[in-house]
């Protein structure tokens, strides 16, 4: 029985929300939010480093790990792929958050990662974040822009989907590892 205790401690329940938009949103874009100095640009071949101290930073409270446990080579092939876009967030000349567009399945698109550095977070950047993302995405005509989202995520996360225009399309749950066991978060 202690055995059995330990392995299912061993484990998170992980709720997945596949969220999905098949047109552009109709409702105004967020307005810009009230901070000094802000820029968004395109991280164009991204350093695996820098990447990394994005997806770390902004992932470490809600366990993003996949990444975490990609070597550099087939982590700097993904985020090199000319299908993939990394736009990086910026208040003051601090990165403050980035979204990742994924172009690699058209006529889907994918934002594969959205999200604040912890300090930056509760101050409207993550709604303008988010719908610049979504327009982006739709520039390049797709058929739907998909994401998702877990329990694992930000509290508001799914909601902040939903208000963006995104709708639920499909829930899984699935146990995963605990990453903080792999020594991913060491």
């Amino acid at each position: 029985m202690a055995t059995r205790a330990r392995k299912t401690a061993r484990k998170i329940e992980c709720v997945i929300t596949t969220l999905e938009m098949t047109e552009p949103p109709s409702a105004p874009p967020a307005p810009l939010p009230l901070v000094s100095k802000l820029a968004l640009m395109r991280a164009e071949r991204p350093s695996v480093p820098f990447y990394r101290f994005l997806y770390n930073t902004v992932g470490a409270d809600w366990l993003w790990y996949e990444r975490r446990l990609m070597d550099d080579v087939a982590l700097s092939a993904v985020i090199h792929d000319a299908g993939v876009e990394v736009y990086v967030l910026y208040v003051g000349g601090v990165p403050a958050g980035y979204g990742e567009i994924d172009r690699r399945r058209e006529p889907e698109i994918e934002i594969a990662y959205l999200g604040l550095t912890p300090e930056f977070i509760g101050r409207g950047l993550g709604r303008y974040l988010m719908r610049w993302i979504v327009d982006q995405a739709w520039t390049y005509g797709p058929e739907r822009v998909w994401a998702h989202t877990c329990n694992l995520d930000h509290p508001r996360a799914l909601n902040m989907y939903q208000r963006s225009g995104f709708v639920p399309v499909g829930q899984e749950r699935v146990l995963i590892d605990d990453p903080r066991l792999s020594g991913a978060f060491g």
